[in-house]
Order: structure tokens, then C-alpha cells, then sequence
């Protein structure tokens, strides 16, 4: 899975999961760009290999096709665009206005699509792929982050039908995740012990990190997986234990 001379730019990838996955990619020998409203802390680097950062809001449309213009000029390619950015904060529908979750919408679901429409030209020229990066909050119910939700599903239906509309040429592929140990995940799941609880209801026993989601998309990203598209590949260490096993009197292990 080597991308030695490929050009990956990866959204949102200066912390958390995006950060991981461009270090995977810096791991597998690609040259990384990254982009996001706010630089890094520090430069996201591995293996003595640094990703460049440039500032970008993905809705601006005109500011993300100079930036991708500006990316294929530098390097001289583009092969993988890893729509990364995105998020949400918890808020039940009835507790915000609609322009806010609007908002929500906008940043998970259509900058997605103006990044993928600027990206298309040049990922066409190497027959490249895009990877998005969706959720499982858009498979099940998401209460209190019920738009954000509904960006996820919109997103994976989205990659769908890019998938079939820019083949043969260019692959598309969803990774839809689970819950992902980064720096903010104490807001979601509470302090370390919060944390291990969540993580013991994984079945594989603890929340992803971030490098499982970056080793993922450079599998999808390499040429292991030349007739992958049109794909959603969970990253959700099993899933989700159904609530009613628990609830049930029946089929009790002693």
C-alpha cells in the first residue's frame, strides 16, 4: 500500500481524526496537504515527513478552487482527496434555531461536494479517488445531533452516486465510523472513565484512534483497492451491542 508520489489532500486534517489520517498517508510515502480554518498546534508530521497546511473555509467554493488549482500546481498532481472536515456540536432540534442547524448541514454534507466538484479536475487526470469520511450517526437514529445525522446519510448517497457518475475514472468511497478517541472526545463521552465505559460497549473493546481510520483510507486510496468504489466500509470495531439484548429477560448468560 506504498503512495510514494501521490498527492493527498485531506480536509479538516489538522487535529483528530483528520490529522491521523494524514499521518498514515505521510506513513505511506504520499505528499500530504492539508487544509482547515485554523492552523495545527504544531505541523501534522510522521515518520520525519510534514504535511503542508493551508487556511481554507470549504463554503467558500471560489477560495476552494484556487486552493486545489493551487495544491495541482505545487505538486503537479492530485490522487486522493480525503473529505475529512466536518462535526457537530450536541444540540437537539427543538433547543436551535433552523439557520444553525442549516449550518451543520452545510459543513458536513456541501463542502463535502464543492471540495469533490474542485478536486474533479485534477483527480481525473491521474484517476484518482475521493474518500469521505461519513458516520454511523447516519445509519441510525442521532438524537441531539439530528442534522448532522442526516448530513452523514446525504453524504454516503452522495458518494454513491459520484461513484457512478465520474467512473470509470475516478474512484469514490465512504468510511463510515464509529466512536473515535481524539483530543475532543472528552466532550462527547466525559473523562477517562466516561471514556473506557463507552469503549466497553464496542465490541472490539475500545473507541478507534485515529490511525485506524487513516490506515483505512489508504487502503481505499491504493491501488489494493483499484475496483472499490461506490463502497461504505464500516470503521466501527463491531458496532453497536442492540439495547434490547440487555432489556430482554431471556437468553440471560449465568
Amino acid at each position: 500500500m506504498e503512495l510514494d508520489g501521490r498527492v493527498v489532500v485531506v480536509t479538516g486534517g489538522t487535529r483528530g481524526v483528520g490529522a491521523g489520517i494524514a499521518r498514515s498517508f505521510l506513513a505511506a510515502g504520499a505528499e500530504v496537504a492539508v487544509c482547515a480554518r485554523r492552523p495545527p498546534d504544531e505541523p501534522v508530521s510522521a515518520d520525519g515527513r510534514q504535511a503542508s497546511f493551508t487556511p481554507l473555509d470549504l463554503r467558500d467554493p471560489g477560495a476552494v478552487r484556487d486552493f486545489f488549482d493551487a495544491v495541482a500546481e505545487r505538486y503537479g498532481r492530485l490522487d486522493c482527496l480525503v473529505n475529512n472536515a466536518g462535526g457537530t456540536p450536541y444540540r437537539l432540534l427543538g433547543e436551535g434555531e433552523a439557520e444553525r442547524h442549516a449550518r451543520v448541514v452545510e459543513l458536513n454534507l456541501l463542502a463535502p461536494m464543492t471540495a469533490a466538484l474542485a478536486a474533479r479536475p485534477w483527480l481525473g487526470r491521474t484517476r484518482g479517488s475521493v474518500v469521505m469520511i461519513g458516520s454511523v450517526s447516519g445509519t441510525r437514529p442521532s438524537p441531539g445531533t439530528a442534522a448532522y445525522g442526516a448530513a452523514k446519510a446525504g453524504l454516503e448517497n452522495l458518494a454513491r452516486s459520484m461513484a457512478v457518475e465520474w467512473a470509470p475514472d475516478i474512484r469514490v468511497n465512504t468510511l463510515v465510523l464509529g466512536m473515535v478517541r481524539t483530543e475532543l472526545a472528552h466532550l462527547h463521552y466525559g473523562d477517562d472513565a466516561g471514556i473506557e465505559a463507552v469503549g466497553a460497549t464496542v465490541p472490539l473493546g475500545r473507541l478507534a484512534e485515529p490511525a485506524d481510520v487513516g490506515d483505512a483510507a489508504v487502503f481505499l486510496a491504493s491501488d489494493r483497492a483499484r475496483y472499490v468504489s461506490g463502497a461504505s466500509l464500516l470503521v466501527h470495531g463491531g458496532g453497536e451491542r442492540p439495547a434490547f439484548l440487555d432489556a430482554a429477560t431471556v437468553n440471560k448468560e449465568s
